[in-house]
């Protein structure tokens, strides 16, 4: 896997394979993506690079011509002034030739490698890594750098070959002159080099560093301008408590781009001023070279050319090397994830997940996030049946939800198994088992689309098909609140792009939205619903449950609702409690068994009379 880093994207160090590796990537994707935007752009370097040597030299023959030159000998010039003539014209293009073919190769270069990371991104099966916090971080940059990255790195690589040209035409100018010049501009560019590369580090460090308070003041910038939050911030008064931490956040991005401005400030004024040094020290010895007679006017000005497009080239080279190393690092954020393996194994002959005609079986299952986190599910087994519906019943952190997230596989169990008729998840392709199950999560998405596209995402075969999704409306119970909406169907469920007629739906809405989108697939084997009916009234509950149970029918179902009025109806009840299954039955036995479940559905059921008799 490449690591762009050296080993510690902390400390923001490129190791040469790493960088070598991450450079050709750059380059075969650049070539992939517009060879002939990055053929026009190498031909413009190597003419940019050779341009200001064949101008020094052809303006020495021109001034020396001038000082030797008699009134009548003006004639002489012609051909020189030509020739100067033609380079500044090629000066003069060759950079908006070059600027054209940067920006067309740079803008196939970002679309290929924003769809190639995003490919990425979609590869991952399950949703581990999402919630691993290093990860996160790497996705934040890469999303935000990553994709310039290659444009960057590609770019930085033409204006170093650039300038290594310039260097080497005075480098060879300057040895005909004075060697010992070559030698005192060589161990200036030392220090140079090492300074620009120990800023290269520590700004890939700094960056890295303050991702997680660009993260936080992101975060309360969001809160600031989210509808949704906007009612509780203006009744709670948090506006002022999350501006100020926003504040505090970018405060401290912002000390830490100070900080590291004012060393580069420092850094360059000391490399300004060596280079300084060593024009003056060359100024000196071309004066008195000339006084004494050894060198000619024209052979002056081409040393002064020399002298300053030495020191000029090996300042182009070293701030290209310095923002190359910069953008690989990044870019090895990019590759990183592009690279990652994948989060769930998937066997190389996967087995077919057939029709469910027997059971789902969890097997002594035992789950939990991360080494650090505590153990979810503790040995957990129960049978989900073909044609019935399971209820799964708990208090909040029983493993109710994650029992959810294990069926639908975006995790595999740490120890035990999940049956399908026999057959091991894991032996499974994930994207083959999810098409044959339809979910309602608790946390569903509100996409800000079109009602239509809202529903038809739950097949996206059938995504334009709107019987099906006015099916799904009418058995969710919201195809009369879509029908009355602006445009129906094509209105847009958002304020978000300005479109006119743009709406807002309630939290109810949004529910009943979700359950059509997974009522979209009323065909697979199993429908799994995760507080289906938790913003909704009473009676809103009572319509979408009788739907459902027609729903339900001759399929598996996995349900779950804290309010145990809703899974009273259910072939089998499932009560958890610390990770472990410590009850299962139907509502009447366990009543009777005066267990967990008895005790909770007492206690609502006493809250409801209770509220009865107050009134």
């Amino acid at each position: 896997m490449f690591d762009a880093t050296g080993g510690d994207a902390r400390i923001g160090r490129l190791g040469f394979r790493a960088g070598a590796r991450g450079l050709g990537k750059a380059f075969a994707l650049a070539w992939r993506s517009d060879p002939r935007s990055l053929v026009g752009r190498a031909a413009c370097t190597v003419a940019l690079g050779l341009v200001p040597v064949l101008t020094a030299w052809q303006f020495k023959q021109f001034i020396d011509l001038i000082a030797a030159a008699s009134p009548e000998g003006f004639g002489t010039l012609v051909t020189p002034v030509a020739s100067l003539v033609l380079l500044g014209l090629l000066a003069a293009v060759l950079p908006e030739l070059g600027t054209y073919a940067t920006d067309q190769g740079g803008r196939a270069l970002g679309l290929a490698a924003q769809r190639r990371l995003y490919g990425a991104l979609t590869r991952l099966t399950g949703i581990r890594r999402y919630e691993d916090p290093e990860f996160h971080d790497r996705i934040q940059m890469a999303a935000g750098a990553g994709p310039a990255g290659p444009a960057q790195i590609v770019g930085s690589m033409f204006s170093v070959l650039q300038g290594v040209l310039i260097v080497a035409g005075f480098v060879g100018t300057l040895a005909v002159f004075n060697p010992i010049m070559v030698l005192v501009v060589a161990v200036a560019a030392v220090p140079t080099m090492r300074a620009e590369l120990l800023l290269s580090r520590g700004k890939s460090r700094m960056m890295w560093e303050l991702s997680p308070a660009a993260r936080r003041e992101m975060f309360y910038s969001n809160l600031l301008t989210d509808v949704t939050a906007a009612k509780e911030i203006r009744l709670y008064g948090l506006g002022g408590l999350f501006a100020g931490r926003m504040a505090d956040e970018l405060g401290r991005v912002n000390d830490g781009h100070r900080r590291m401005g004012r060393r580069e400030l420092r850094v360059q004024g000391l490399l300004a001023g060596l280079g300084s040094l060593v024009i003056g020290a060359g100024l000196l010895w071309a004066a008195g070279a000339a006084a004494g007679g050894r060198l000619t006017v024209g052979e002056v000005a081409v040393f002064f050319s020399a002298v300053v497009g030495v020191q000029g080239g090996t300042y182009l080279i070293i701030q290209n090397l310095r923002q190359g190393h910069t953008a690989l690092v990044l870019f090895g954020h990019f590759l990183h994830i592009e690279e990652a393996g994948p989060d769930l194994p998937v066997p190389a002959e996967t087995r077919a997940v057939p029709p469910l005609r027997d059971a789902i079986v969890l097997e002594d299952v035992w789950f939990r996030y991360s080494a650090e986190h505590p153990w979810i599910l503790r040995g957990a087994s129960l049978t989900v049946p073909a044609g019935a519906a399971t209820a799964l019943v708990g208090l909040n952190g029983a493993g109710k939800s994650t029992i959810v997230k294990l069926l639908c596989r975006f995790y595999d169990p740490d120890r035990g198994r999940i049956l399908w008729d026999g057959v091991d998840l894991r032996e499974v392709d994930p994207a083959e088992l999810r098409a044959r199950i339809g979910t309602v999560f608790q946390d569903f998405g509100r996409y800000d689309l079109s009602a239509a596209e809202n529903i038809g995402l739950g097949d996206v075969e059938r995504l334009a098909n709107r019987d099906e999704i006015a099916l799904a409306a009418k058995h969710a119970g919201v195809h009369d609140t879509v029908a009355t909406l602006p445009r129906g169907y094509d209105t847009d469920l958002t304020r978000m792009f300005g479109e006119p007629g743009g709406v807002v739906l309630s939290g109810g809405q949004w529910q009943r939205l979700a359950l059509a989108r997974a009522l979209m697939r009323r065909d697979r084997d199993l429908l799994i619903l995760d507080e289906p009916s938790s913003g909704l009234d009473a009676e809103a509950e009572h319509e979408v449950h009788q739907a459902l149970r027609e729903y339900r029918r001759d399929r598996a179902s996995v349900l779950i609702s804290h309010r145990l009025s809703t899974v009273r109806g259910a072939d089998t009840i499932v009560v958890l409690d610390g990770g472990v299954v410590v009850e299962r039955g139907r509502h009447a036995e366990l009543m009777a068994a005066g267990g967990v479940y008895a005790r909770l559905f007492t206690l609502q059921a006493a809250g409801y009379q209770d509220a009865e008799e107050a009134c």
